[in-house]
C-alpha cells in the first residue's frame, strides 16, 4: 500500500487497494491496511475490482450523514456499484435479497410489512423464549463429549431456531438453510455456487409461502399471505423477504455469539463483569461494546452516488462507488476514547455495527436480546469455559462476507 495520501486527483499508483486481508496476528480489529485509511482523512480513493475506485469513507460522522443521504444508491445492478465481490467473476451469480437492495419508495413500502414484527416491545415478549433455548442447548453440550465446537452446539442453533420460530420456517431444515446461506455470504464460493445456494433458499421458501397461503399459522409469513391475498405483494417478493429474514437472522447473530465469545474469553475480567452481574444495564452496555469492537460486517457497506455530494473537502460524483465502512467509524477515537481498548462499561451506542438512516438493520432488536441473553447465559452456565486452542490456531472467517468463526472447541 502507498503511502501517499489518496487525493482526488492523485495517480492510480497512489491508490491503496481494496479490500486488503487482515491480520492473523490481531483478529478482532480491523486489518493495518484498512486501519492505514484512515491516515488519508475521513475519505479517500481505493483501488477495488476492475480498476475501479470508489470512495471509502472511514469517519463516523460522515458515515452517518451518508447513510441517512437519500443521494446515495444500495441497487446492486447499478453502474458504478462497488461489488463486495469481483463483478468480473459473477455472472449468474446475483441474488434477490428483497428490500435490501432497493431504493425508496420501494424499500420503504416491503419494509414496512414486516416492520410491525420487530418492534422492541414485540422482540422482548420473546426473551423468556430464547432463554429457555439457550439453557436447553446448553445442557445438550455439558452432556455431550468435550472438547465441544461453540459454533455448533450454541452459536448457530440458537439463532437458528429463534429466526425459524419467527418466520414459520421448520428447524428440521436447518441443516440446508445454513449450508446455503454460508454459501451466498462466502467470499470465496463460485458464482454457480453462489448462485445455486439462492435458488436453492428461494424455492423453498417458495413452496413454504405456498403451504402457508392454504394452512397458515401464527408467524411473519403467514403474516404476508394477507398482502398476497390483497395484491400488496407477489408470492415471489414474500419468498425473497424470507430469504432475507432466514440468511440475515441467523447467520449475522451466530457469528457475534461465537466471535464474542471467543473475544470475552481473551478478557477475563470483562467476562466477570458480565458473568456476574445481575444488572440487565450492565449487560446492555457490554453487548453494545462487543458490536461496536467486532464489526462482523467488515468489508463496508456499499453505495452508488446518484448526484454529486460534497462532503469533507471531497466531491463524490454521479455515478462513483462508495464503501462505509463500519469498523473503522467503531474506532473513531473522536467518538470512542482509546478505540481498541475492550471496554463492556463504556457508553458504545453510538456505534454503527447496524447502519444508520432508512436501510439500518431491521432486525436489531432481535439481535441485540439474543445476545444479551446467551452470553450472561453461557458464562454462569459454564463459569471454566475455556478454548482448547491458541488464537492462530482457530479457523477465522478471513474467507466470508461477514466476519466469524467456523468453529470454535472449547471445554471446562
Amino acid at each position: 500500500m502507498s503511502s501517499t495520501p489518496a487525493t482526488p486527483e492523485a495517480s492510480a499508483v497512489d491508490i491503496p487497494d481494496f479490500p486488503p486481508p487482515r491480520s492473523a496476528e490481531c483478529p478482532f480489529a480491523p486489518s493495518p491496511g484498512m486501519r492505514a485509511l484512515t491516515e488519508y482523512g475521513p475519505l479517500t480513493r481505493v483501488s477495488s475490482w476492475g480498476g475501479s475506485t470508489p470512495w471509502a469513507v472511514t469517519g463516523h460522522a460522515e458515515q452517518k450523514a451518508l447513510l441517512s443521504d437519500a443521494r446515495l444508491s444500495v441497487e446492486f445492478a447499478r453502474p458504478g456499484y462497488p461489488s463486495p465481490v469481483d463483478p468480473a467473476h459473477t455472472h449468474g451469480g446475483g441474488t434477490d435479497l428483497s428490500f435490501v437492495g432497493m431504493d425508496d419508495p420501494e424499500h420503504a413500502r416491503l419494509r414496512r410489512m414486516i416492520s410491525g414484527t420487530f418492534t422492541i416491545k414485540r422482540i422482548e415478549a420473546m426473551r423468556p423464549r430464547v432463554q429457555k433455548m439457550a439453557d436447553a442447548f446448553i445442557d445438550t453440550m455439558l452432556e455431550g463429549p468435550k472438547p465441544a465446537d461453540l459454533v455448533q452446539s450454541l452459536a448457530l442453533p440458537i439463532p437458528s431456531l429463534v429466526i425459524s420460530e419467527l418466520l414459520g420456517v421448520p428447524y428440521e431444515d436447518h441443516e440446508f438453510f445454513q449450508f446455503n446461506s454460508k454459501t451466498i455470504v462466502s467470499a470465496v464460493a463460485s458464482p454457480q455456487e453462489r448462485a445455486t445456494a439462492h435458488t436453492n433458499l428461494a424455492s423453498y421458501l417458495d413452496e413454504l409461502v405456498g403451504r402457508k397461503l392454504t394452512e397458515p399459522g401464527d408467524d411473519l409469513l403467514s403474516g404476508l399471505c394477507g398482502q398476497i391475498e390483497s395484491g400488496e405483494l407477489s408470492r415471489r417478493e414474500a419468498a425473497a423477504m424470507g430469504v432475507l429474514l432466514l440468511l440475515g437472522g441467523h447467520e449475522t447473530t451466530a457469528n457475534m455469539i461465537s466471535l464474542g465469545t471467543l473475544l470475552l474469553l481473551q478478557h477475563p475480567g470483562q467476562l466477570a463483569l458480565i458473568r456476574d452481574t445481575d444488572d440487565p444495564a450492565v449487560v446492555r452496555d457490554a453487548v453494545e461494546e462487543l458490536l461496536r469492537y467486532l464489526s462482523i460486517v467488515h468489508l463496508g457497506r456499499r453505495r452508488t452516488a446518484l448526484e454529486d455530494i460534497e462532503i469533507a473537502g471531497r466531491t463524490i460524483r454521479a455515478g462513483e462507488g462508495v464503501i462505509l465502512l463500519g469498523e473503522l467509524a467503531n474506532r473513531d477515537p473522536s467518538v470512542f476514547p482509546e478505540p481498541d481498548r475492550l471496554d463492556i462499561t463504556r457508553n458504545a451506542r453510538l456505534h454503527q455495527a447496524f447502519g444508520a438512516g432508512s436501510h439500518h438493520c431491521i432486525g436489531q432488536p432481535l439481535a441485540r436480546m439474543e445476545l444479551q441473553v446467551l452470553y450472561p447465559t453461557l458464562f454462569r452456565r459454564i463459569p471454566t469455559l475455556r478454548a482448547i486452542d491458541d488464537l492462530d490456531a482457530i479457523p477465522f472467517k478471513y474467507d466470508a462476507l461477514i466476519y466469524g468463526l467456523h468453529a470454535l472447541p472449547v471445554t471446562w
